[in-house]
């Protein structure tokens, strides 16, 4: 599109004059597409002991292959979910500028964090699922952001990316503030496997790609709508969770 020429022509200028800056704090960098230092430290990456089933952390002193509380009362769609970082006010402020701040430089190191994070996910997967967008919200935001990251985890782990194969049939309005019932309920049949991508997907292992992950109901959604349309396996990479869980 021209606008978006335009946006990265203005940016190139502005980056040419000033500094970058830190996309979750705003101080100068030596390098584009990196956090500070401070920043940097602040993040929550996310190791072993987690919920084999949703990635999520448990207490230090959990037993190898432990599940959540939540991954025993309600077991997911998906197989498995990982997930690079713990959604907190950096890693909020890292998804918010790749998503509504054109922070497009940034998208290859999250990208490459998610793709730490899933390896063993990846190791067995055929093909990444991005989460899709409505055509509305794509055409207003003009970009995809859990497209993004799909392409720069395709690049890091030689897996292809179907970008085809999952299309949003209803525009959903934001998750932000609602319940996990009311999240549930916003994307129930908002996903569909259109005819043309069916033979993409059945029989296939495949990984749902996405920026956040809070109560899991668009994985959710995305795994049931691909498992229907004949594939083998859903698992799920986001670059960040939110926490909460319990051991059992």
């Amino acid at each position: 599109m021209a606008r978006t020429g335009l946006r990265a022509a203005l940016r190139f200028a502005v980056d040419a004059i000033l500094p970058p800056l830190c996309p979750a704090c705003g101080r100068p960098l030596t390098d584009d597409g990196a956090v500070c230092a401070t920043c940097w430290s602040r993040l929550s990456f996310i190791a072993r002991p987690y919920c084999e089933r949703l990635g999520i952390p448990l207490p230090h002193d959990a037993a190898p292959g432990a599940l959540s509380a939540r991954a025993i009362a309600a077991p997911p769609a998906f197989g498995r979910a990982r997930a690079a970082v713990l959604y907190d006010d950096v890693a909020g402020s890292l998804v918010h500028a790749l998503k509504y701040g054109d922070r497009m430089e940034i998208a290859p190191m999250m990208g490459r964090w998610m793709t730490v994070a899933g390896a063993e996910l990846t190791a067995r997967a055929d093909a990444l699922v991005p989460v899709p967008l409505h055509w509305r919200r794509l055409f207003a935001r003009r970009f995809n952001q859990a497209a993004a990251l799909a392409a720069v985890m395709a690049d890091l782990s030689g897996i292809p990316v179907l970008g085809a194969a999952l299309t949003r049939v209803r525009p959903t309005p934001q998750q932000v503030g609602l319940t996990r019932a009311e999240r549930a309920g916003n994307v129930q049949s908002a996903f569909r496997v259109p005819e043309a991508g069916r033979a993409d997907v059945r029989g296939r292992r495949l990984i749902v790609v996405d920026d956040v992950m809070t109560t899991g109901a668009t994985a959710e959604s995305c795994a049931r709508t691909l498992l229907r349309a004949g594939a083998s396996n859903v698992d799920v990479i986001v670059f960040a969770c939110v926490s909460g869980a319990t051991v059992v």
